[in-house]
């Protein structure tokens, strides 16, 4: 038989072979240009023992003790966890968007703000005089049934007897549907009206109120009888007002019988320094440095440079049933918005010179985020009905007089007419009084939801006012003093002394005040707290952080390269399914997986030197060229 001859591998091309295999692992082992780390634990003792992170590389360097491995770690989590406490406080404050005040101290000419001055005299005006007068006789009948007060009425010149009794019918039917009555207090309601323990101040007066078709009504109670009797001639009185189809009628301007002087900055005012207007209650109003083409300056702060009126503060041909002081009313204000003299008024003594120091103030506030204001009330879902620029009260009016004419079918006299509207009257509306005292219970509580809708302006001006009092004139000069009033404004008034007043308003400096707001937690601020905090709890920068990032990114990308290994390792695991119409190879493939595996063996090759091109001429041949026998 043969034999297998074997050989051994030459030297150089062992060496060469070896060479080659440990370039190929080095080739492996260099970092490509994306690596990930095959496992966690690789990753973080990578993080560990690399990141400048203080405290990171106990974790690896006390792995062979393992309590000081699980004292570090929770140090650690501890750490990062009152670490971003602090950021969750940071961010919270940051975006709560606080405000820092600041106030600035401004020196510069002035200009002098809008002053608006009231008779406090409700006029008798001819156009409604025969109605006003049926008003006093009806209420004259009225406090004598309750009260047996017998009132003095003002003498009718011109009402003829006829006039009188048609118009008596009409506003008697009106006023007997709103009666003025007394009524129990609430702990005395089951008494009897004779019972000796009921009080005439046991009883509330007020007025009966009741829906379209009577089927509800409420009495408007007060504790004061004044108030009542007031309320319920005020109601009627803006009734009679009402019917009125054209305001103009009303404007019975009187401005020399009212002010008998007027300077400003020792210069003599004219009529185009004022503006005119009628107030129901306030009577015959004038608005001062109103007219925004050629508005007033202070030259210098100080009384001699401010305006000054000498006004009438007697009352004639007045309705003493719905102005009950003496004197005249001032209101100081900005200009462009109206005079609401409810609200910012003060009332001036007659006999007496009222010297009013102004100091102006100016709120600047912050939008946006940062407030609720708003710069011109046009994000406020309220139309302004007031021929002005917006202001909160402006706001507020407007919404009630808006809802006044929605829920009730008409205006309030009191407030600007909306468009397609009409102010409200009880010959045209009969239950408006019922609906309107209802509104204004909710208007009060804020149902209607108006002091949420309007918002403060974000830019205000405001003046601070402060006042002094002096009598004038004098006791030794009024003597002259009444008598050039005589001769120059036919100033007859037998009481002197109640039938005057003066005006004094001026700047009391011209340093002005301004309110401003600035963000107190900026983005700056913030990442400045924040490096702050981290640099705390673990004495790293910017990059420190990046570091972080970059674990995180790490540990998402090796969770995918992980799950997407085990994903296809699963399908290689299982079986392929077999079509549906092939044939049952069973049987052979029990017979196949029954089959032992192949035993594995070895083969020693001999590898030998090939003979050279010479050697391989033909068999026998010697180099003589004869044949070589065996």
């Amino acid at each position: 038989g043969g034999s297998v001859k074997t050989g051994k591998m030459p030297e150089g091309e062992k060496t060469r072979q070896s060479k080659q295999a440990e370039q190929q692992q080095k080739e492996g082992q260099q970092e490509g240009l994306i690596e990930f780390y095959s496992s966690y634990q690789e990753l973080f003792q990578f993080f560990c023992s690399n990141t400048t992170i203080h405290g990171a590389i106990r974790l690896v360097c006390s792995k062979r003790n393992k309590m000081k491995t699980a004292f570090w770690a929770v140090l650690f989590v501890l750490t990062f966890s009152i670490m971003y406490w602090q950021f969750g406080i940071l961010y919270r404050e940051y975006f709560s968007y606080p405000v820092n005040l600041n106030l600035n101290l401004n020196s510069d000419r002035l200009t002098f703000p809008a002053v608006t001055l009231c008779t406090l005299n409700p006029y008798r005006y001819s156009a409604i005089r025969n109605k006003l007068d049926e008003l006093d006789r009806i209420t004259h009948q009225t406090l004598l049934d309750l009260y047996d007060y017998n009132m003095s009425l003002p003498r009718s010149e011109w009402s003829t007897e006829s006039s009188q009794k048609r118009s008596t019918r009409s506003l008697l039917h009106h006023i007997q549907r709103h009666p003025l009555r007394r009524q129990k207090r609430d702990n005395l309601v089951n008494l009897p009206e004779n019972s000796p323990s009921v009080d005439k101040n046991d009883w509330k007066i007020g007025f009966v109120l009741c829906s379209e078709n009577n089927k509800d009504c409420f009495h408007q109670a007060y504790s004061s009888g004044v108030d009542a009797v007031r309320e319920w001639y005020s109601f009627h009185y803006i009734n009679i007002l009402a019917q009125m189809p054209d305001a103009k009628a009303l404007d019975e301007s009187d401005f020399e019988n009212f002010i008998y002087a007027c300077r400003f900055n020792e210069a003599t005012c004219d009529k185009a320094n004022y503006t005119h207007f009628h107030h129901p209650l306030y009577g015959n109003c004038y608005t001062f440095n109103d007219n925004s083409s050629s508005l007033w300056t202070s030259s210098l702060p100080g009384i001699n440079n401010g305006l000054s009126l000498v006004v009438r503060t007697e009352q004639n041909d007045f309705i003493p049933l719905l102005s009950t002081v003496t004197g005249a009313r001032v209101m100081v204000h900005d200009q462009n918005e109206p005079a609401f003299m409810d609200d910012g008024g003060f009332n001036v003594r007659p006999g007496i010179e009222t010297s009013i120091s102004m100091r102006k103030e100016m709120t600047v506030r912050l939008g946006g985020s940062y407030s609720d204001c708003t710069e011109d009330g046009s994000d406020v879902p309220v139309q302004n009905l007031y021929s002005s620029r917006y202001t909160e009260q402006v706001c507020i009016r407007s919404c009630f007089q808006l809802n006044m004419v929605d829920r009730c079918g008409c205006a309030y006299y009191f407030y600007p007419l909306p468009v397609r509207a009409e102010y409200c009257d009880y010959n045209k509306h009969v239950a408006w009084g019922y609906c309107y005292y209802k509104l204004l219970a909710e208007f009060k509580a804020d149902v209607l939801g108006c002091f949420h809708k309007c918002r403060k302006p974000c830019r205000m001006t405001e003046y601070r006012l402060s006042a002094g009092y002096s009598r004038w004139p004098s006791a030794v000069s009024e003597d002259w003093v009444f008598y050039m009033l005589s001769q120059q404004n036919k100033y007859n008034i037998t009481s002197k002394r109640n039938g005057v007043a003066k005006v004094n308003i001026f700047f009391e400096e011209w340093n002005y005040k301004t309110n401003g707001e600035s963000p107190a937690f900026t983005v700056v601020t913030l990442l400045s707290q924040l490096g702050n905090q981290w640099s705390l709890w673990f004495g790293s920068s910017v990059l420190s952080v990046m570091e972080l990032a970059e674990l995180i990114l790490d540990f998402i990308a090796i969770t995918f390269i992980l799950a997407f290994r085990w994903f296809r390792s699963r399908q290689k695991l299982s079986p392929p399914r077999p079509p549906p119409n092939s044939h049952n190879n069973s049987a052979f493939q029990d017979e196949v997986s029954g089959l032992s595996p192949p035993h594995r063996f070895t083969v020693e090759a001999v590898v030998t030197t090939l003979p050279s091109y010479n050697s391989l001429g033909p068999r026998g041949l010697s180099k003589d060229g004869e044949v070589a026998h065996e």
